[in-house]
């Protein structure tokens, strides 16, 4: 009996030296922020106990608090590139949907993105759509979302943004700039009324705003698209730009949808260059549903983002290129998860790159990832920068 005593005894003393030393081999890659950790263990650990609007909503509060994993490597100097008259330490950004309410950008900065956009950010405050509203096709890296711009408002995100608005002037300096993007309210009747508010409560406060026609969750926003709309609404806002009383006066850019006929892109192109808009966003997510999908969840609706949004996002980059004739930067989104997707969309046009999608999947570690792989991929196709490489395939 004495027997069986010591050796329960060591056995427990087992279990309580494995558990420790698991949990320590568990906090220290989620400290140091290990790739293969968080895509291959971490983040389907978290995906399987956690519904998806509870751990975006719960990867703000800790992003916010500061609670993230080390940025270990610092910008080459082959990934610093200019558009729209700033700096970007690297082309690498978070784009719109994740930091809607302003609440982690320092946060998001410290994970080592080039650069944040917050939003979309409408006039009034408005609860979006009703729950569930964004879907995890786990076997397709895939996200559905309906969130229908879930918004504190503009006032609210402006207090915010100007609370620290010193961090970020420094920041910008450094080659961090601020985007922020706009939407408009639900039940609005006038959306250029809407976009004009958001020119002047937030305008002072960004580097480049974005005017959002794109989202498939407002009814009638895609709308806004059409030719003699688009002109009209961007007129708008270009002259309340034009207006604002600051030292430095943020660019306007627009953010497409995939879903364009050949038609629709031309007039956009040539509205733009009219205009003389200072940047596309090119795309949001998409409201087709690739054959390809095998997710048992690819029936609901909303916008798709991830990789089946990969190739639409670039052609359609290479076609905005190609019709604005390289003269309007672009900023390359849908389906990046890794350097060579970047870089893809780079040579397809784009200066300036934004992940959404693969964030959820790959955790904070996959800023660092790409930008290693970018910097490693732009060497080994012989470029010297970024700026070399923006739209290569048109050359080629």
């Amino acid at each position: 009996e004495g027997t069986a005593a010591a050796h329960a005894r060591r056995l427990r003393e087992a279990v309580r030296v494995l558990s420790s030393g698991t949990c320590l081999f568990f906090t220290y890659c989620t400290v140091i922020g290990d790739e293969k950790f968080y895509a291959k263990h971490l983040m389907p650990t978290l995906q399987k106990v956690v519904d998806p609007e509870t751990s975006h909503t719960l990867a703000i509060w800790f992003i916010s608090r500061g609670f993230i994993p080390w940025a270990k490597c610092k910008d080459s100097s082959s990934l610093e590139v200019s558009a729209f008259g700033q700096k970007f330490k690297n082309p690498v950004g978070i784009a719109a949907g994740f930091d809607k309410h302003g609440e982690a950008v320092d946060g998001l900065y410290k994970m080592g993105f080039g650069f944040v956009e917050v939003g979309s950010v409408t006039p009034q405050p408005q609860d979006g759509n009703p729950k569930p509203r964004v879907f995890r096709l786990e076997s397709d890296q895939a996200v559905i979302n309906r969130y229908g711009f879930n918004s504190h408002g503009s006032i609210a995100v402006q207090q915010r943004l100007q609370a620290r608005s010193e961090i970020q002037e420094q920041l910008t300096k450094a080659g961090r700039p601020l985007g922020i993007n706009l939407g408009k309210n639900k039940l609005s009747q006038d959306a250029a009324a809407d976009y004009v508010e958001g020119v002047q409560q937030l305008g002072p406060l960004a580097n480049y705003l974005v005017v959002n026609l794109s989202s498939p969750n407002t009814p009638g926003l895609r709308a806004l698209q059409s030719k003699k709309e688009l002109r009209t609404l961007l007129e708008k806002v270009l002259k309340e730009r034009d207006a604002l009383t600051v030292n430095r006066k943020p660019a306007i850019l627009l953010k497409i949808a995939p879903d364009l006929t050949a038609e629709d892109k031309k007039d956009i192109a040539g509205v733009v260059m009219e205009l003389g808009l200072d940047g596309l966003i090119v795309t949001n997510t998409t409201v087709s549903r690739p054959q390809s999908l095998q997710d048992p969840l690819h029936a609901q609706s909303g916008g798709l983002s991830g990789a089946p949004l990969k190739e639409m996002s670039t052609q359609t980059v290479n076609e905005m290129y190609s019709l604005t004739k390289g003269r309007i930067p672009i900023i390359g989104v849908g389906g990046i998860s890794n350097g060579a997707d970047a870089l893809e969309k780079i040579r397809a046009g784009a200066t300036l790159i934004q992940l959404y999608t693969a964030f959820i999947y790959q955790g904070p570690p996959v800023v660092n990832k790409i930008k290693r792989e970018l910097e490693q991929l732009l060497k080994e196709q012989g470029f010297s920068s970024i700026a070399e490489a923006v739209g290569a395939d048109h050359r080629s």
